[in-house]
């Protein structure tokens, strides 16, 4: 298996431990910009590029090169070298584990290269209007026709590609209401975008769908799908295995608890916050865009 026990850069060569000044977007956009793309080889034909804001899956092989998210736009000459690397096999298929604009905002050119694109119907329901993050500050607006997945589902679909048997299954409402994890059967590897965050606290979207105990049954769904010999690709951070999730999930089921009870007591969020609900969490898990602070808001909210 492979598995690293320190979190690598996710947005870029530098982490950022807060957003800039014009919000966590354009900081997530502005560090993409900068970011080197590393390229991890895990088993058979798939390898993970990380850098352009979520990890990337890629499948290569006599079908093309089959891709699990899109990364930032951005980043589209340094993607661009790094799939060159890895194969000289053409761009065929892209699917999303959901909407958020770190796993989408290359559809378009990776569209134009020559994917077609698959994801959740709910996807596809959120990129095609202008949609409100309130936890971010931002609407993004409806994306380019070619940016839009073209084949959806509503429950759980599967893929054929290149040797590879692939299982895209639904989450239900967890980070959003668009999660999906994709299974690749004869490698024993698992994406599941961004209802795992390694080494750092997740963002959750109230806005499209998620909350604290959507993200706690998608955690409990990653660890009860998985073995102690699978490899397990993370929205965000390095790749790892069973245990990083169950040490995932038992966290946020600790904070819940913790911001929970706070909450029942009649505590304000201001003195929720004060009252520090991750400590015992923060070292390890709240160094990133997603501080302490923001974390229990966004669980309180959900309590």
């Amino acid at each position: 298996m492979v598995a690293q026990t320190q979190p690598r850069e996710i947005e870029g060569t530098s982490r950022p431990r807060t957003a800039g000044m014009n919000g966590i977007v354009p900081t997530m956009i502005n560090a993409a910009a900068k970011a080197k793309i590393a390229t991890h080889r895990l088993r058979r034909n798939i390898s993970v590029l990380e850098g352009s804001g979520g990890n990337i899956a890629v499948l290569t092989g006599n079908d093309g090169k089959l891709l699990v998210d899109a990364g930032f736009a951005v980043s589209r000459p340094a993607l661009s070298s790094a799939l060159t690397e890895i194969s000289d096999h053409p761009i065929k298929h892209l699917i999303n584990t959901h909407w958020h604009i770190d796993h989408t905002d290359g559809n378009e050119w990776l569209h134009a290269a020559g994917a077609a694109i698959t994801a959740h119907e709910n996807t596809r329901k959120h990129l095609s209007v202008a949609t409100r993050v309130a936890g971010w500050s931002y609407t993004f607006p409806a994306a380019p026709s070619g940016s839009l997945p073209a084949t959806v589902f509503n429950a759980d679909s599967e893929i054929d590609w290149s040797d590879t048997h692939l299982l895209l299954k639904y989450y239900g409402p967890a980070h959003t209401d668009s999660d999906i994890s994709v299974i690749f059967a004869e490698a024993d590897i698992l994406q599941v975008g961004d209802t795992w965050w390694n080494g750092v606290y997740p963002f959750i979207d109230y806005s499209t769908g998620g909350s604290i105990d959507g993200a706690i049954r998608a955690a409990e769904a990653n660890v009860a799908a998985v073995t102690d010999k699978t490899i397990v690709i993370p929205g965000h951070g390095p790749v790892g295995g069973r245990s990083d999730l169950a040490e995932f999930r038992d966290m946020l089921v600790a904070i819940r608890e913790n911001v929970a009870a706070l909450k029942k007591q009649g505590r304000t969020l201001e003195a929720t916050i004060a009252a520090k609900p991750t400590s015992k969490y923060d070292a390890k898990w709240g160094q990133f865009l997603i501080t302490p602070a923001i974390f229990t808001g966004l669980v309180y909210q959900g309590v």
